[in-house]
C-alpha cells in the first residue's frame, strides 16, 4: 500500500480509542468514474446452484451490484467520503475506500464493505485501480456465500418457537437474523425459552420497545411472501409518540437516546430486565 496516497483517519475525527481506525484510499472524480466503468464490465462467478434466484441481502450487497444500481450508488454507500479530508489537498475526496487493520502488526488489512462476486483475476485487476493499492498484495480474495434461512414469519412465534411444534425453537441466521450480536442474543433468548419450557414455565417475549423484542417481532411478523433477513435497526422499534417526535424533531441523537431510555424502562416494567429476574423466569 502506498503511504503517500493512503492516509489514516476516522470519519469526522471520531475513533474508538483515540487513534485513527481506518486507512483511507481517496479517489478524485476521474479515478472514481474509471473504477465504476471497469467494475461494470468485470466478469462475475457463475452461480453454483443452477437457476438460483435467491435475492441478495440488501444490507450487504456486492460492489458490482451497487454499481449496476447507479453510478453514484457506491459513492453514497461503502465509498462515501463524508467526514474525511485528503491530507494532500485538505479537501474531501470524491470517493474513498476504507481499509481496516486485521492484526496488531498491521500485516494485513480488509476492504470495508467490499464484498463481491467477481472472478479472482478480475478482483485483482479492479482492486488495483484503487489509489494507493496499485501494487498491493492480496492474501485472500472476496467470495459471496448463500445464507439458508427459514420463512420465519410463517413458522415462528415472537418467542422463537415453531407454531406447529412449540417445543422446537430457532435462532440466529437460520431464522433470518443477521449479525453476530443479533445471532448471539436470539440464541440466548431461545435457550432461556427452552429452559422455561423444560421447567414447566411459559416463555415470554421481551417487550416490543426493546431491541431484541422488536427483532423477534420482525422475524415472526414480517410479510412471509417477501421475507428478508435483518439486523437490528432503530427502524424496527416502535416510533416515539407524536409529541416526543415533534419535541425532538431536530435532534436525531436525542431521539435515539429516548428510544433507548424507553426500552430500558419497558424491560424493567416487564421484570425480565432487572437483576435477579431471570432465575425465576427460567
Amino acid at each position: 500500500m502506498d503511504p503517500t496516497i493512503a492516509f489514516w483517519a476516522s470519519r469526522y475525527g471520531k475513533s474508538t480509542d483515540g487513534t485513527d481506525d481506518y486507512l483511507n484510499c481517496p479517489f478524485d472524480r476521474e479515478q472514481y468514474e474509471r473504477f465504476v466503468d471497469e467494475l461494470l464490465q468485470a466478469q462475475g462467478v457463475s452461480a453454483h446452484i443452477p437457476e438460483d434466484h435467491t435475492p441478495y441481502f440488501e444490507a450487504c450487497l456486492p460492489i458490482e451490484e451497487l454499481a449496476r444500481r447507479g453510478r453514484e450508488t457506491l459513492r453514497f454507500g461503502p465509498m462515501k467520503p463524508m467526514g474525511l479530508a485528503d491530507p494532500r489537498t485538505g479537501r474531501r475526496p470524491w470517493a474513498v475506500v476504507q481499509l481496516r487493520q486485521e492484526s496488531l502488526r498491521a500485516q494485513s488489512f480488509n476492504l470495508v464493505g467490499f464484498q463481491n462476486h467477481l472472478k479472482f483475476g478480475e478482483q485483482a485487476r479492479i482492486l488495483r485501480l484503487i489509489p494507493g493499492l496499485e501494487n498491493a498484495e492480496f492474501l485472500r480474495f472476496g467470495q459471496i456465500h448463500r445464507n439458508t434461512y427459514i420463512n420465519a414469519p410463517a413458522l415462528l412465534t415472537p418467542t422463537l418457537q415453531l407454531r406447529a411444534h412449540p417445543d422446537a425453537l430457532f435462532a440466529g441466521q437460520i431464522s433470518g437474523v443477521e449479525g453476530y450480536v443479533e445471532a448471539i442474543a436470539t440464541g440466548l433468548m431461545a435457550g432461556m425459552h427452552a429452559a422455561a419450557l423444560a421447567t414447566g414455565g411459559q416463555p415470554q417475549p421481551l417487550p416490543r420497545e426493546s431491541a431484541l423484542g422488536s427483532l423477534c417481532h420482525y422475524i415472526s411478523g414480517a410479510d412471509p411472501s417477501n421475507y428478508q433477513p435483518a439486523n437490528i435497526t432503530f427502524d424496527l422499534l416502535p416510533p416515539l409518540d407524536e409529541a416526543t417526535r415533534h419535541r425532538l424533531r431536530r435532534d436525531k441523537r436525542a431521539r435515539h437516546a429516548e428510544v433507548c431510555r424507553r426500552a430500558l424502562e419497558a424491560l424493567e416494567h416487564s421484570g425480565l430486565g432487572t437483576p435477579g429476574a431471570m432465575p425465576h423466569y427460567v
